[in-house]
């Protein structure tokens, strides 16, 4: 199946239709309840960032399954995971693992233990909106002190210095930020915190952090970001890199730990990825990144539970999502996601098998 490569608006739109449709009773989420006919009803909500392969994966298998119904709103992952602790979803998404008080929070919510499924990888792309500027260049920390509001003009001289060549124009800069609870804004801020003192001691990193540069303006969903840019003349902002690829957003190179001005692309993407070190619990950053690797990167997670669903509704959910993973790379490199190695993927299935596992 060819994704239909909708601007993010669409696909928005698009979920949000979803949302009113189908037959589905009205219950607590993980209730068990089904439509007539023997159908399964799933919801889940969160991510932005991998909304566009999600809707994709949905509309694929359900091609194959009509008798299973998938409702997945974007609203971001700060959203959805407030939503997924509070049970009113079947399952979540988040571009940032649960923290260690969220996890507490959704143990003691449920009763059991959350499951952290990743399913891709993305990269956040530095997109901007200069005038007759074709190429740009920015490393980690001069990417922090423009966020942090200490670089306020695209003439400054350290922008100038990684731009040889480039005529650099007198124009001030509008960051453009999430204004959301958001797990693109979690892997940013990761990345920023990783190589500016400066921004780690003080905006830090999460899902939500205090924006400091004072001409700034922000966005909701990675769709609202990509507008802010667009419609503000000398903005800069992050974007999940198919938002930027779909709406024509210019984007920057990115100096790597190698001192590598890498454009982010599906394979810089997948490169980032290769080689991290990653824990039981599934639960990391893409950071450090050297070689060919694009340096802002990150996974997005599907959420879902160790105990509390109708086994209909756990089956249905374990088939999807083991769908997802082997069969959707094809879908997922279209819109440019990196597809799990198969390293991974094999310990992303095996987290899969303990959904409802308790009971």
């Amino acid at each position: 199946m060819k994704p239909s490569r909708l601007i993010p608006l669409i696909i928005a739109l698009a979920l949000t239709t979803a949302a009113c449709g189908g037959t589905a009773t009205t219950t607590t989420a993980g209730s068990g309840t089904t439509a007539a006919g023997g159908s399964v009803d799933l919801l889940g909500a969160g991510a932005s960032f991998p909304a566009p392969i999600y809707q994709e994966w949905i509309g694929a298998y359900q091609s194959v399954e009509p008798n299973v119904s998938i409702n997945y709103q974007s609203i971001g992952s700060g959203g959805g995971v407030e939503q997924f602790i509070g049970q009113q979803t079947d399952f979540g998404a988040s571009d940032a693992f649960l923290t260690d008080e969220e996890l507490a929070a959704a143990t003691a919510a449920r009763g059991c233990d959350p499951i952290h499924i990743p399913t891709v990888f993305g990269a956040v792309a530095v997109a901007y909106n200069v005038e007759g500027l074709d190429s740009l260049t920015l490393s980690g920390p001069v990417l922090a002190d423009i966020m942090l509001g200490n670089i306020t003009n695209w003439s400054d001289s350290a922008i100038a210095d990684l731009n040889p060549g480039v005529t650099m124009p007198d124009e001030d800069i509008i960051v453009a930020h999430r204004s959301d609870g958001s797990g693109t804004t979690s892997i940013f801020t990761t990345y920023l915190s990783s190589v500016s003192n400066a921004w780690a001691n003080g905006p830090g990193h999460g899902k939500t952090v205090e924006w400091p540069a004072e001409n700034s303006v922000g966005g909701e969903k990675n769709d609202g970001v990509t507008a802010a840019i667009q419609q503000n003349q000398g903005a800069v902002g992050y974007i999940e890199l198919s938002y930027a690829m779909e709406n024509n957003v210019p984007v920057a190179k990115m100096m790597n730990d190698d001192g590598n001005a890498i454009e982010p692309t599906l394979a810089s993407t997948a490169a980032a990825a290769d080689g991290i070190t990653i824990p039981d619990d599934l639960r990391f950053n893409i950071l450090n990144v050297g070689g060919d690797g694009y340096p802002i990167a990150g996974a997005t997670w599907l959420l879902a539970w160790e105990c509390g669903y109708d086994q209909a509704k756990a089956d249905a959910l374990k088939a999807w999502i083991t769908w997802d993973l082997q069969n959707g790379d094809d879908l997922a490199q279209q819109l440019l996601y990196s597809p799990l190695p198969d390293s991974l993927q094999e310990k992303a299935l095996a987290k899969v098998d303990l959904i409802n596992s308790k009971g």
